[in-house]
């Protein structure tokens, strides 16, 4: 049976998978890295060591916008041309999957913190949240409404769907061009709006700090992606090669950005493996496969479970750096656990809207139930 158009799992093979688990974890460390207060009393054991995730961590962000370009192309117009039906039902479809288990995320959230917030005085614990902070969290508005985030990292899960939803409306409007030439090639059309897309991304929006709320901010990286697809499904790849290399290295001339860097490298090695025999044929690493497939239920989770985890062993262990050392390392393996309860019990099964509104509506009467109590105490 051929998969759905919008089957998030149609065309992940083992490879893609391991390198979302490896930039899954990179991600968690450096979060437990940046997040005290056990990375702050384990520090004077390995400074060079947290010190280096903490800096360098975040350059898993692009490779997971490269990637997420390439599975959106794959599944959206793996020949360039739209294959969904209706803009609208793609952009639900997909939202719905997304907003499901970040609910439940984020309503584990509020709760850790609650749970912790009496005894843990420290900056990584949010504060009660308020209606509006729930109510644009809920509804991935946070940033740019200039509410606090109820966990760390939810940003990417925001920025994911602009992407997403920018790229539906310019396949979709690429389709829909009149003009006898634009119906026949609507390919070329909605490669080229994605192409232009992604220099003005790179070459200018990128460069503007307080764009990064939004996804022209990012759709270079995501664009680097969708370009990738398009390379490894088209019969010479050589074409696409020098459009990634000349629109990206352009950018790194005009202004040397490290994320840009690991994005054009990124989506290199993606063509690369993705068209050969080999690479497909490979069946990859057992565990990192496992973590790239659960690799959204982990990062949706990993800041309720290390939060709890700091207010244990900072509380139990202030002064041990070895042991609070040993808690970071728990943090993450409880983290991997917890992540994979979430992937099978939530992400894995088919989503619908009454599910996703209940968690929604679950969030909020939590939320507020945590800000009423902490106004009694």
């Amino acid at each position: 049976m051929k998969p759905g158009p919008l089957d998030p799992t149609a065309h992940r093979t083992p490879w893609i998978d391991m390198v979302k688990g490896l930039a899954c974890a990179a991600i968690v460390w450096h979060h437990l890295a940046s997040y005290g207060p056990m990375s702050d009393i384990a520090y004077p054991l390995a400074p060079a060591l947290l010190t280096c995730l903490h800096d360098y961590g975040r350059m898993a962000v692009p490779v997971f916008l490269v990637l997420g370009g390439y599975l959106a192309a794959a599944s959206l117009a793996p020949q360039g041309v739209a294959r969904f039906d209706h803009a609208g039902r793609a952009l639900a479809q997909r939202l719905v999957r997304l907003l499901v288990p970040y609910a439940v995320a984020l309503l584990l959230a509020v709760l850790a913190a609650a749970l912790v917030r009496p005894w843990m005085a420290h900056p990584s614990v949010p504060e009660p949240p308020t209606l509006a902070q729930l109510l644009a969290n809920a509804l991935l508005l946070q940033d740019i409404l200039g509410e606090e985030a109820l966990s760390a990292g939810v940003w990417y899960v925001a920025i994911d769907f602009q992407l997403f939803a920018l790229s539906v409306l310019v396949l979709a409007g690429a389709r829909a061009l009149p003009g006898a030439w634009a119906q026949r090639h609507p390919a070329a059309v909605a490669q080229v709006l994605i192409a232009a897309g992604t220099a003005a991304s790179l070459w200018v929006f990128n460069r503007i700090a307080g764009l990064d709320v939004w996804a022209p901010y990012f759709a270079g990286a995501y664009g680097l992606g969708m370009q990738a697809c398009w390379a490894v499904h088209a019969p010479r790849a050589r074409g696409w090669l020098a459009a990634i290399v000349l629109l990206a290295g352009a950018a790194l001339a005009l202004d040397y950005r490290s994320r840009v860097a690991v994005a054009l490298v990124t989506a290199l090695c993606l063509v690369l493996a993705m068209r050969s025999r080999r690479v497909q044929s490979w069946r990859g690493i057992a565990a990192l496969v496992r973590l790239g497939r659960m690799s959204y239920s982990v990062f949706l989770l990993h800041f309720s479970v290390s939060l709890f985890v700091s207010a244990v062993f900072s509380r139990w262990w202030p002064t041990s750096a070895a042991l609070n050392a040993l808690g970071m390392l728990l943090a993450f393996v409880l983290s991997l656990a917890a992540g994979r309860i979430l992937y099978l019990r939530v992400e894995r099964r088919a989503p619908s809207w009454p599910t996703a509104l209940r968690w929604q509506l679950g969030l909020l009467g939590v939320g507020l139930l945590v800000a009423k109590s902490a106004s009694w105490a």
